[in-house]
Protein backbone atom coordinates (compact mmCIF):
# COMPACT_ATOMS: atom_id res chain seq x y z
CA UNK A 1 0.00 0.00 0.00
CA UNK A 2 1.44 3.24 -0.94
CA UNK A 3 0.39 6.73 1.07
CA UNK A 4 1.21 10.38 0.24
CA UNK A 5 1.70 12.85 3.82
CA UNK A 6 0.98 16.22 2.83
CA UNK A 7 1.46 19.65 4.00
CA UNK A 8 3.22 18.90 6.90
CA UNK A 9 6.96 19.85 8.28
CA UNK A 10 8.99 17.19 7.50
CA UNK A 11 12.63 16.94 9.46
CA UNK A 12 14.74 15.39 6.61
CA UNK A 13 18.53 15.09 7.07
CA UNK A 14 19.14 19.20 5.49
CA UNK A 15 16.82 20.30 8.13
CA UNK A 16 12.51 21.32 7.96
CA UNK A 17 11.14 20.82 4.21
CA UNK A 18 7.29 21.24 3.14
CA UNK A 19 7.99 18.44 0.98
CA UNK A 20 5.26 15.29 0.31
CA UNK A 21 6.96 12.10 2.77
CA UNK A 22 5.46 9.32 0.07
CA UNK A 23 5.52 5.77 1.93
CA UNK A 24 5.68 2.73 -0.06
CA UNK A 25 5.08 -0.91 1.82
CA UNK A 26 7.44 -1.02 4.38
CA UNK A 27 9.99 1.75 3.10
CA UNK A 28 9.99 5.26 2.09
CA UNK A 29 9.63 6.34 -1.13
CA UNK A 30 11.65 8.65 -3.27
CA UNK A 31 10.60 11.71 -4.61
CA UNK A 32 10.03 10.70 -8.21
CA UNK A 33 7.12 7.82 -7.01
CA UNK A 34 4.07 9.16 -8.54
CA UNK A 35 1.90 6.95 -8.70
CA UNK A 36 -1.28 7.86 -7.25
CA UNK A 37 -1.51 6.86 -3.62
CA UNK A 38 -3.53 4.58 -2.25
CA UNK A 39 -4.55 7.03 0.94
CA UNK A 40 -3.41 10.70 1.49
CA UNK A 41 -2.87 11.61 5.25
CA UNK A 42 -3.09 15.66 5.55
CA UNK A 43 -0.05 16.30 8.08
CA UNK A 44 -0.82 20.17 7.94
CA UNK A 45 -0.13 21.66 11.43
CA UNK A 46 2.02 18.75 12.49
CA UNK A 47 5.76 18.08 12.51
CA UNK A 48 6.92 14.85 10.51
CA UNK A 49 9.77 13.36 12.72
CA UNK A 50 11.65 9.90 12.76
CA UNK A 51 10.59 7.09 15.06
CA UNK A 52 12.00 6.95 18.36
CA UNK A 53 14.55 4.62 18.89
CA UNK A 54 14.31 3.52 22.10
CA UNK A 55 17.63 1.48 23.02
CA UNK A 56 17.03 0.83 26.94
CA UNK A 57 14.13 0.98 28.79
CA UNK A 58 12.64 -0.79 32.05
CA UNK A 59 9.39 1.06 32.43
CA UNK A 60 7.48 -2.33 31.18
CA UNK A 61 8.59 -3.46 34.89
CA UNK A 62 5.81 -1.65 36.17
CA UNK A 63 3.36 -3.00 34.52
CA UNK A 64 4.38 -6.79 35.09
CA UNK A 65 4.86 -5.80 38.82
CA UNK A 66 3.41 -2.58 39.71
CA UNK A 67 3.76 -3.23 43.16
CA UNK A 68 6.16 -5.32 45.01
CA UNK A 69 5.06 -8.68 45.09
CA UNK A 70 1.76 -7.65 43.24
CA UNK A 71 2.43 -9.70 39.74
CA UNK A 72 0.58 -9.37 36.52
CA UNK A 73 0.11 -11.69 33.44
CA UNK A 74 3.34 -11.44 31.20
CA UNK A 75 0.94 -11.22 28.15
CA UNK A 76 -1.10 -8.74 29.62
CA UNK A 77 2.20 -6.28 30.59
CA UNK A 78 3.60 -6.84 27.44
CA UNK A 79 0.41 -5.66 25.08
CA UNK A 80 0.11 -2.51 27.72
CA UNK A 81 3.47 -1.89 27.43
CA UNK A 82 3.42 -1.68 23.72
CA UNK A 83 0.50 0.48 23.61
CA UNK A 84 2.05 3.22 25.79
CA UNK A 85 5.66 2.68 23.68
CA UNK A 86 3.45 3.79 20.33
CA UNK A 87 1.55 6.46 21.86
CA UNK A 88 5.07 8.26 22.89
CA UNK A 89 6.24 8.06 19.27
CA UNK A 90 8.74 4.82 19.88
CA UNK A 91 8.86 2.70 16.75
CA UNK A 92 11.93 0.58 17.75
CA UNK A 93 12.12 -0.57 21.18
CA UNK A 94 14.61 -2.88 23.34
CA UNK A 95 13.61 -3.91 26.49
CA UNK A 96 15.59 -3.67 29.13
CA UNK A 97 15.49 -7.54 31.26
CA UNK A 98 18.08 -7.63 33.69
CA UNK A 99 19.19 -11.13 34.91
CA UNK A 100 20.67 -10.75 38.36
CA UNK A 101 21.04 -12.98 41.15
CA UNK A 102 18.27 -11.84 42.97
CA UNK A 103 15.36 -13.76 43.28
CA UNK A 104 11.58 -12.24 42.03
CA UNK A 105 10.95 -9.64 39.46
CA UNK A 106 15.01 -9.52 37.99
CA UNK A 107 15.82 -13.35 38.73
CA UNK A 108 16.88 -15.78 36.53
CA UNK A 109 13.43 -17.35 36.13
CA UNK A 110 11.90 -14.43 35.96
CA UNK A 111 13.90 -13.35 32.64
CA UNK A 112 13.71 -16.48 31.18
CA UNK A 113 9.90 -16.45 31.52
CA UNK A 114 10.38 -12.95 30.22
CA UNK A 115 12.34 -13.58 27.00
CA UNK A 116 9.92 -16.75 25.71
CA UNK A 117 6.96 -13.96 25.99
CA UNK A 118 8.61 -11.65 24.56
CA UNK A 119 9.68 -13.48 21.52
CA UNK A 120 6.53 -15.47 20.98
CA UNK A 121 4.47 -12.34 21.18
CA UNK A 122 6.82 -10.07 18.87
CA UNK A 123 4.66 -10.26 15.65
CA UNK A 124 1.91 -8.88 16.95
CA UNK A 125 3.14 -5.56 18.47
CA UNK A 126 2.78 -2.77 17.32
CA UNK A 127 6.11 -1.76 17.91
CA UNK A 128 9.61 -3.18 17.00
CA UNK A 129 10.37 -4.53 20.33
CA UNK A 130 13.61 -6.02 20.76
CA UNK A 131 15.58 -7.09 23.58
CA UNK A 132 18.22 -5.46 25.74
CA UNK A 133 19.95 -8.22 27.84
CA UNK A 134 21.27 -6.27 30.74
CA UNK A 135 23.22 -8.98 32.49
CA UNK A 136 24.19 -8.38 36.56
CA UNK A 137 27.83 -9.83 36.34
CA UNK A 138 27.55 -11.26 39.55
CA UNK A 139 24.76 -13.51 37.92
CA UNK A 140 27.30 -16.57 37.58
CA UNK A 141 24.87 -19.21 37.40
CA UNK A 142 23.26 -17.45 34.46
CA UNK A 143 25.93 -17.16 32.08
CA UNK A 144 25.20 -19.95 29.88
CA UNK A 145 21.20 -19.11 29.72
CA UNK A 146 22.64 -15.58 28.92
CA UNK A 147 24.78 -16.78 25.96
CA UNK A 148 22.14 -19.01 24.19
CA UNK A 149 20.28 -15.80 23.65
CA UNK A 150 23.11 -14.30 22.00
CA UNK A 151 21.84 -16.32 19.28
CA UNK A 152 17.79 -15.00 18.93
CA UNK A 153 16.88 -12.97 16.26
CA UNK A 154 16.72 -9.96 15.57
CA UNK A 155 20.09 -10.17 17.59
CA UNK A 156 19.45 -8.94 21.20
CA UNK A 157 21.88 -5.93 22.78
CA UNK A 158 23.89 -7.35 25.83
CA UNK A 159 24.67 -4.86 28.17
CA UNK A 160 27.24 -5.17 31.38
CA UNK A 161 25.86 -4.69 34.52
CA UNK A 162 27.61 -4.49 38.07
CA UNK A 163 25.08 -3.22 41.13
CA UNK A 164 26.84 -5.62 43.58
CA UNK A 165 30.15 -4.18 43.63
CA UNK A 166 28.94 -0.63 44.65
CA UNK A 167 26.31 -1.96 47.26
CA UNK A 168 29.03 -3.94 49.08
CA UNK A 169 31.69 -1.37 48.54
CA UNK A 170 29.89 1.94 48.18
CA UNK A 171 26.92 1.24 51.14
CA UNK A 172 24.42 1.45 49.11
CA UNK A 173 23.34 -1.97 50.35
CA UNK A 174 22.51 0.34 53.72
CA UNK A 175 20.51 2.62 52.32
CA UNK A 176 18.26 0.33 49.44
CA UNK A 177 18.29 -2.53 51.66
CA UNK A 178 13.98 -2.64 52.21
CA UNK A 179 13.67 -1.64 48.44
CA UNK A 180 16.02 -4.38 47.28
CA UNK A 181 14.77 -7.07 49.91
CA UNK A 182 11.00 -6.34 49.11
CA UNK A 183 11.51 -6.12 45.33
CA UNK A 184 13.27 -10.10 45.77
CA UNK A 185 10.55 -10.60 47.98
CA UNK A 186 12.83 -11.31 50.95
CA UNK A 187 13.36 -10.05 54.28
CA UNK A 188 16.21 -7.71 54.56
CA UNK A 189 18.75 -10.33 56.86
CA UNK A 190 18.00 -12.50 54.01
CA UNK A 191 18.99 -10.45 51.40
CA UNK A 192 22.40 -9.77 53.10
CA UNK A 193 23.05 -13.44 53.52
CA UNK A 194 22.38 -13.82 49.73
CA UNK A 195 24.49 -10.86 48.83
CA UNK A 196 27.15 -12.19 51.18
CA UNK A 197 27.06 -15.67 49.48
CA UNK A 198 27.14 -13.82 46.03
CA UNK A 199 29.74 -11.58 46.84
CA UNK A 200 32.21 -14.33 47.89
CA UNK A 201 32.37 -15.56 44.60
CA UNK A 202 33.73 -12.40 43.17
CA UNK A 203 37.03 -13.74 42.15
CA UNK A 204 35.30 -15.67 38.87
CA UNK A 205 33.32 -12.79 37.81
CA UNK A 206 36.13 -11.39 35.50
CA UNK A 207 36.83 -14.53 33.66
CA UNK A 208 32.66 -14.56 32.97
CA UNK A 209 32.75 -11.36 31.92
CA UNK A 210 35.62 -12.05 29.48
CA UNK A 211 33.97 -15.25 28.17
CA UNK A 212 30.63 -13.84 27.69
CA UNK A 213 32.35 -10.78 25.90
CA UNK A 214 33.80 -13.45 23.32
CA UNK A 215 30.78 -14.61 23.09
CA UNK A 216 28.85 -11.84 21.84
CA UNK A 217 31.94 -10.31 19.89
CA UNK A 218 31.59 -13.72 17.82
CA UNK A 219 27.81 -13.54 17.36
CA UNK A 220 27.88 -9.49 16.36
CA UNK A 221 25.51 -8.57 19.49
CA UNK A 222 25.50 -4.89 20.46
CA UNK A 223 27.86 -4.92 23.81
CA UNK A 224 27.24 -2.10 26.49
CA UNK A 225 28.84 -1.37 29.67
CA UNK A 226 26.83 0.51 32.25
CA UNK A 227 27.62 2.45 34.62
CA UNK A 228 31.28 2.93 34.82
CA UNK A 229 32.63 4.91 37.05
CA UNK A 230 35.98 5.79 35.44
CA UNK A 231 38.05 6.23 32.04
CA UNK A 232 40.19 3.10 33.09
CA UNK A 233 36.84 0.57 33.51
CA UNK A 234 35.70 2.56 29.73
CA UNK A 235 39.05 1.48 28.53
CA UNK A 236 38.33 -1.83 29.76
CA UNK A 237 35.68 -2.87 28.48
CA UNK A 238 36.55 -1.10 25.38
CA UNK A 239 39.07 -3.81 24.93
CA UNK A 240 36.32 -6.55 25.03
CA UNK A 241 34.65 -4.77 22.53
CA UNK A 242 31.56 -2.36 24.48
CA UNK A 243 31.21 0.01 21.98
CA UNK A 244 29.23 2.35 23.98
CA UNK A 245 29.24 3.65 27.31
CA UNK A 246 25.79 3.35 28.84
CA UNK A 247 25.19 5.58 32.18
CA UNK A 248 28.64 6.91 32.58
CA UNK A 249 29.01 7.98 36.56
CA UNK A 250 30.98 10.66 36.05
CA UNK A 251 31.64 13.43 33.13
CA UNK A 252 35.67 12.23 33.19
CA UNK A 253 34.22 8.56 31.90
CA UNK A 254 31.84 9.92 29.52
CA UNK A 255 34.67 12.68 28.19
CA UNK A 256 37.07 9.63 27.36
CA UNK A 257 34.48 7.88 25.85
CA UNK A 258 34.07 10.60 23.28
CA UNK A 259 37.52 11.10 22.85
CA UNK A 260 37.73 7.65 21.72
CA UNK A 261 34.82 8.52 19.13
CA UNK A 262 32.17 5.96 20.97
CA UNK A 263 28.59 6.97 21.64
CA UNK A 264 27.61 8.05 25.67
CA UNK A 265 23.90 6.97 26.25
CA UNK A 266 22.20 9.13 29.28
CA UNK A 267 18.68 8.86 30.52
CA UNK A 268 15.94 10.97 28.69
CA UNK A 269 13.76 11.68 32.05
CA UNK A 270 17.33 13.20 33.44
CA UNK A 271 16.86 16.10 30.84
CA UNK A 272 12.74 16.37 31.42
CA UNK A 273 13.39 16.26 35.18
CA UNK A 274 16.09 19.24 35.13
CA UNK A 275 18.80 16.17 36.85
CA UNK A 276 19.18 13.06 37.75
CA UNK A 277 17.10 11.12 40.45
CA UNK A 278 20.09 9.68 41.73
CA UNK A 279 22.98 12.62 42.11
CA UNK A 280 24.24 11.33 38.78
CA UNK A 281 25.63 14.05 36.16
CA UNK A 282 23.23 16.34 33.98
CA UNK A 283 22.09 15.04 30.71
CA UNK A 284 21.22 18.43 29.56
CA UNK A 285 24.55 19.54 30.61
CA UNK A 286 26.41 16.23 29.14
CA UNK A 287 24.46 17.25 25.20
CA UNK A 288 25.65 20.66 25.75
CA UNK A 289 29.34 19.75 26.33
CA UNK A 290 29.04 17.34 23.91
CA UNK A 291 29.19 14.58 26.36
CA UNK A 292 26.24 12.43 25.53
CA UNK A 293 24.55 11.35 21.63
CA UNK A 294 21.80 9.01 22.75
CA UNK A 295 19.22 9.38 25.20
CA UNK A 296 16.42 6.77 26.38
CA UNK A 297 13.73 5.97 27.89
CA UNK A 298 15.20 4.86 31.01
CA UNK A 299 12.27 3.81 33.44
CA UNK A 300 9.73 7.01 31.50
CA UNK A 301 8.30 5.97 27.78
CA UNK A 302 7.50 9.69 27.59
CA UNK A 303 10.53 10.70 28.10
CA UNK A 304 12.66 10.71 25.03
CA UNK A 305 9.54 12.80 22.97
CA UNK A 306 9.59 15.28 25.72
CA UNK A 307 13.48 15.86 26.17
CA UNK A 308 14.22 16.42 22.74
CA UNK A 309 11.47 19.37 23.06
CA UNK A 310 12.89 20.93 25.87
CA UNK A 311 16.37 20.28 24.58
CA UNK A 312 15.21 22.67 21.92
CA UNK A 313 13.49 25.19 23.86
CA UNK A 314 10.88 26.27 21.53
CA UNK A 315 13.48 26.89 18.72
CA UNK A 316 12.66 24.54 15.83
CA UNK A 317 15.96 24.54 14.50
CA UNK A 318 17.26 23.30 17.88
CA UNK A 319 14.79 20.29 17.40
CA UNK A 320 16.25 19.13 14.22
CA UNK A 321 19.68 19.51 15.98
CA UNK A 322 18.71 17.40 18.75
CA UNK A 323 16.20 15.05 17.61
CA UNK A 324 18.98 12.69 16.28
CA UNK A 325 19.71 12.37 20.01
CA UNK A 326 16.04 9.98 20.15
CA UNK A 327 16.56 8.59 16.47
CA UNK A 328 19.33 8.26 14.19
CA UNK A 329 22.12 7.85 16.85
CA UNK A 330 20.55 5.28 18.82
CA UNK A 331 19.61 3.42 15.65
CA UNK A 332 23.03 3.69 14.85
CA UNK A 333 24.36 2.13 18.19
CA UNK A 334 22.23 -0.48 17.67
CA UNK A 335 23.44 -1.09 14.30
CA UNK A 336 20.05 -0.32 12.70
CA UNK A 337 20.87 0.81 9.94
CA UNK A 338 17.68 1.03 8.20
CA UNK A 339 15.74 3.69 10.56
CA UNK A 340 16.00 6.86 12.23
CA UNK A 341 15.74 9.15 9.50
CA UNK A 342 13.52 10.29 6.85
CA UNK A 343 15.36 9.37 3.50
CA UNK A 344 14.48 7.09 0.36
CA UNK A 345 14.73 3.49 1.13
CA UNK A 346 14.60 3.88 4.54
CA UNK A 347 11.94 1.73 7.33
CA UNK A 348 8.73 4.14 7.41
CA UNK A 349 8.94 4.43 10.95
CA UNK A 350 7.58 8.51 11.74
CA UNK A 351 5.61 10.57 14.05
CA UNK A 352 3.15 13.14 13.29
CA UNK A 353 3.39 15.89 16.41
CA UNK A 354 1.22 18.46 17.33
CA UNK A 355 4.06 20.81 18.55
CA UNK A 356 1.69 23.83 18.56
CA UNK A 357 2.55 24.00 22.18
CA UNK A 358 6.52 23.27 22.11
CA UNK A 359 6.74 22.46 25.95
CA UNK A 360 3.64 20.17 25.59
CA UNK A 361 4.26 17.46 22.26
CA UNK A 362 1.42 15.47 21.48
CA UNK A 363 1.78 12.32 19.29
CA UNK A 364 -0.98 12.57 16.96
CA UNK A 365 -0.01 9.47 14.78
CA UNK A 366 2.84 6.63 14.88
CA UNK A 367 3.64 4.70 11.90
CA UNK A 368 5.83 1.64 12.26
CA UNK A 369 6.79 -0.06 9.18
CA UNK A 370 4.42 2.18 6.77
CA UNK A 371 1.21 0.59 8.62
CA UNK A 372 -0.47 3.26 11.02
CA UNK A 373 -0.09 1.71 14.45
CA UNK A 374 -1.77 4.65 16.60
CA UNK A 375 -3.56 7.66 15.78
CA UNK A 376 -5.28 10.54 18.43
CA UNK A 377 -7.80 11.63 15.79
CA UNK A 378 -8.75 11.64 11.63
CA UNK A 379 -5.83 11.70 9.52
CA UNK A 380 -8.11 12.40 6.38
CA UNK A 381 -9.06 15.90 7.26
CA UNK A 382 -7.03 18.88 7.67
CA UNK A 383 -5.42 19.41 10.87
CA UNK A 384 -4.80 22.77 13.11
CA UNK A 385 -2.81 25.21 11.34
CA UNK A 386 -0.30 26.39 13.64
CA UNK A 387 2.85 25.26 12.73
CA UNK A 388 5.78 25.32 15.29
CA UNK A 389 8.58 24.49 12.82
CA UNK A 390 8.64 27.77 10.20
Amino acid sequence: MSVRIENGRVLGAAGWSDRPLVVSGAHLAGEAAHAEPARVIDAGGLLVLPGIVDIHGDAFERQIMPRPGVRFDMTLALRDTDRQLVANGITTAFHGVTISWEPGLRSVEAARAFVARLMALRPSLACDTRLHLRWETFALEALEEVRGWLALAPAPILAFNDHTTGSVLKGSIARKIGQMAERSGLSPDEYRALLDRVWGARQEVPAAIESLAASARAKGNVLLAHDETSPEERARFRALGAVASEFPMNPETAQAAREAGEDVILGAPNVVRGGSHNGAQSAAEAIAAGRCTVLTSDYHYPSPLYAAFALAAGDPDALARHWPLVSANPARVARLTDRGRLEAGARADLLLVDASDMAHPEVVATMVAGRIVYARRSLDHQARPAQAAE
